[in-house]
């Protein structure tokens, strides 16, 4: 599906998959086609398939924030005891896939505009408080602040991921006092 711009696939819609029976459909595309693969998403989380008449276009995944990141937490201004209490009002971008046969200029952004006003209160229903800010990585050598490539599960005190680049979305313009 290859198209010179967003007017072409319009409207989209981006459902909401997490329990319900298109849940499969998202896993299985980030099993085939993302490059990090599948993996059950541990904690609060919500999956969306993005459509365009209803062909999916895209596959998003959203869950708790990283523990430690330097640069959002000194952007943030974080002591860790303020972290450790408002740690779940970030969400993190944990899977983000255009499907390898869309290519629409600019779909990216747009996705993530659109789910940047509808995720708050999503996450509101399903887990009964709203997130104020997004945070995404970018692995900078597959794509493009850098992270310091320290895992969730680092062993032997060695970096175990990739350096990526940070990025951070804020969902409420009081972010930072209400963080």
């Amino acid at each position: 599906m290859s198209f010179s711009d967003l007017k072409q696939i319009s409207p989209l819609t981006i459902t909401m998959v997490r329990g319900s029976e298109l849940e499969p459909l998202f896993n299985g595309f980030i099993e085939a086609y993302h490059y990090l693969g599948y993996c059950q998403i541990v904690g609060a989380h919500l999956k969306y398939i993005a459509f365009a008449q209803e062909r999916p276009l895209a596959c998003l995944s959203f869950g708790s924030a990283a523990w430690k990141v330097s640069c959002r937490d000194q952007f943030i201004g974080w002591k860790p005891e303020i972290r450790a209490k408002n740690l779940h009002l970030i969400i993190n971008n944990t899977r983000f896939l255009i499907l390898p046969w869309v290519k629409v200029p600019y779909l990216a952004s747009h996705l993530l505009s659109l789910l940047a006003k509808t995720i708050p209160s999503d996450w509101q229903r399903v887990y009964g408080y709203s997130p104020v800010l997004l945070e995404t990585f970018v692995d900078k050598q597959r794509f493009l602040g850098t992270t310091s490539g320290w895992g969730k599960y680092h062993r032997y005190n060695k970096k175990n991921k990739p350096v990526k680049i940070v990025f951070l979305y804020p969902l409420n313009r009081y972010f930072r006092e209400i963080l």
